[in-house]
Parts: C-alpha cells; structure tokens; sequence
C-alpha cells in the first residue's frame, strides 16, 4: 500500500483557485503494474464516482484491474479528501493537488484535460470548462478588464 500524490505546477496570470471540478472530473493517468513493471499503452481515467469490488471482499476502490502481463489484480483509489485547489499563491511552485492510495497500481504520468474551473484573483469571476491539454488556457476578465491564464502547466508525482 502505497500513497502517491500528484503535484502540479503552473503560471497563473490574474486567477485562482483552480481546480477539478466536480465528482465526475477525469484525471487521465498512465498506470504501471508495480508487480511486473508493465505501463498501460492508452490514457485511463478516475473519476470520484467510479467503484469496483476487490476479491474476497475486501471492500472496493476506483479502479481494479488485472495486470494483461502477469494477471496480478491491482488497484488505486483517489483520495478525495486530498483534492485540493491550486491558487494564486501557488504560482510557479509544485503543489499536491490529490493523492491517490495505490495497491500495485502505480500513476506513472498524468494529462490534463477538460473539466478545471478557477476564478479572477481579484473579481471572483467563474471559469468554468477549462481544458489544460495544451499546457495553455487563457481568456477574459470582462469585470476587471483584464486577461487571463493558466500557463506552462507541469506536473510530477510524489510519495506520501
């Protein structure tokens, strides 16, 4: 049992707060079997709403899957008591933004997509729909007339 957390980094111009909306919000990660060592080819997502039983009982997580390799069942759960906001202050420094408990299933890379929001640091103004797949997100403050971004989005992961 293991406790990975992913930490982000980013340049935020004019805005806070942001963050995974919602419970439904997809962290796209690559996924290592920690028996075998095998990485998944594709993206797979968690998402908070998401659960599957463990063998034997033993309760459920995220996501439990079999190893295609060495048929070890392995899992991972978001902790999601740990998400947490990247904000103004955290500009330009790595913040742990969710911690995932990891049972042989170990997040390798991660890629964000759509499904952020964050505010105008100074108007309060929602942005919600954000998509960071491109590393860069900018747009328009029309309350205080100024623009907006997130940029040079960067990310590692981290034991807990």
């Amino acid at each position: 049992l293991q406790r990975i957390g992913l930490q982000l980094r980013a340049t935020l111009e004019n805005i806070t707060r942001l963050r995974a909306e919602g419970e439904d919000f997809r962290w796209y990660l690559k996924l290592k079997c920690g028996n075998c060592g095998e990485v998944s080819e594709k993206w797979q997502y968690l998402r908070l709403t998401d659960s599957a039983p463990l063998k034997g009982g033993r309760g459920s997580a995220t996501m439990v899957q079999k190893c295609k390799l060495c048929s070890r069942e392995n899992s991972i759960d978001i902790l999601s008591q740990t998400i947490k906001p990247y904000n103004a202050e955290d500009s330009e420094k790595f913040k742990t933004i969710v911690e995932f408990e990891c049972r042989g299933l170990e997040p390798v890379d991660f890629q964000p997509q759509a499904g952020f929001a964050a505010e105008g640091a100074e108007s309060g103004t929602p942005f919600n729909d954000i998509n960071l797949l491109e590393k860069d997100w900018n747009d328009y403050d029309e309350k205080t007339k100024e623009s907006v971004g997130i940029y040079e989005v960067t990310h590692k992961f981290v034991k807990c």
